[in-house]
């Protein structure tokens, strides 16, 4: 199994992942032509892609998805509550009734060589999702977007061998920063993102002789560092000493490297 991140952020978020023939992207919130580029820097065509896995209907997830499923004919996997509200918004232009599938939280499906299964997450969004993602024995854990974790998500995430976690913002830097007030609160509630330290101590809590990588992602523009976010996981990963666990930042605007299980 395969997974790099395209862009992470506030301004647009789209992860790979791919396993034998099966190309797979998680969320398309920046331009096709983005997605395009990004792609093609592994040699990933995107008419070859196999499908659009959508964590939620907010803009910095699906603002590119309906220019990329209209032009390469491709399948969008959402939860009624995420396509209810897409439809709604009308921002994905007009999709062939085919390209639509509704996926049900905690019902495994397939996607040619790829297990998928979608799984609840906190957030104030309709019917938001994170993912799990399994082939040949591995495992890819995708939770980003959430305001606090809880057991039913770690259960999800358990056993995982790579793990897309969200480090959104540090408290102080969120506290003391210019954001209004009421979007300072929206962002540190339980249905707002996670802080470093909350992603570590889900990281605590995930850690197992099976988890070999994790990448940080959504990290706030204005309200975090990339040091303070790697410090404060990376602290959580040396104290578990069975086997070296690798750590890497999703960028912004960049795609990230290629992780191979």
């Amino acid at each position: 199994m395969k997974l790099f991140s395209i862009a992470s952020g506030s301004s647009g978020n789209c992860v790979y992942a791919g396993a034998g023939d099966t190309h797979l992207l998680i969320d398309a919130g920046i331009s096709g032509k983005r997605i395009a580029e990004g792609l093609q820097t592994y040699g990933i065509r995107p008419d070859a892609l196999d499908g659009l896995l959508v964590t939620h209907e907010h803009v910095d997830h699906v603002k590119g998805l309906g220019v990329l499923a209209r032009r390469h004919r491709l399948p969008v996997y959402a939860t009624e509550g995420t396509w209810v509200e897409l439809e709604a918004a009308g921002s994905l232009g007009r999709l062939d009734p085919s390209q639509k599938v509704v996926i049900r939280r905690d019902e495994p499906f397939r996607i040619k060589d790829m297990e998928v299964t979608a799984f609840s997450i906190p957030h104030d969004a309709r019917e938001p999702v994170g993912y799990t993602l399994q082939s040949g024995g591995k495992k890819i854990g995708l939770a980003t977007d959430l305001g606090c974790c809880n057991p039913y998500i770690l259960s999800h995430l358990k056993g995982s061998n790579l793990l897309y976690l969200e480090a959104n913002h540090d408290p102080r830097m969120l506290q003391v920063g210019k954001y209004p007030y009421f979007l300072k609160l929206r962002i540190a509630s339980d249905l707002g993102h996670l802080s470093n330290e909350a992603s570590a101590d889900m990281v605590r809590e995930l850690c197992s002789e099976s988890l070999s990588h994790i990448v940080l992602g959504h990290l706030s523009h204005e309200n975090n560092l990339v040091e303070l976010a790697y410090a404060s996981v990376r602290m959580e990963l040396d104290r578990w000493k069975a086997n070296p666990v690798g750590l890497s930042v999703a960028e912004r605007a960049a795609n990230s490297p290629l992780i191979t299980l």
